[in-house]
């Protein structure tokens, strides 16, 4: 199963996060499967590859709690929504 999570990276008390595609078995620096933004909450800015997102979306990955909040507050969702009822 593949989930949508945070990706620890930067210096000491200066975190910055990457959203990233991963197995759900890999440990929190493991090996992903695609970078899909980032995420700094120091300056509260996110970075967002929406159709990245949008594909692994629709292939059923799940987003943890922390990701799937950031994407609801980008207007994620709707998209997704939108594009579910396309092909509906």
């Amino acid at each position: 199963m593949v989930k949508l999570r945070l990706k620890r990276c930067g210096k000491k008390q200066r975190a910055l996060y990457r959203i990233v595609a991963i197995d759900v078995r890999s440990r929190r620096e493991g090996r992903d499967l695609q970078k899909v933004g980032f995420y700094d909450p120091i300056k509260n800015q996110t970075y967002l590859n929406i159709p990245g997102v949008l594909y692994f979306l629709e292939k059923g990955a799940q987003p943890t709690e922390t990701v799937f909040n950031i994407l609801k507050k980008a207007g994620v969702f709707t998209e997704f929504h939108f594009n579910q009822m396309k092909v509906n």
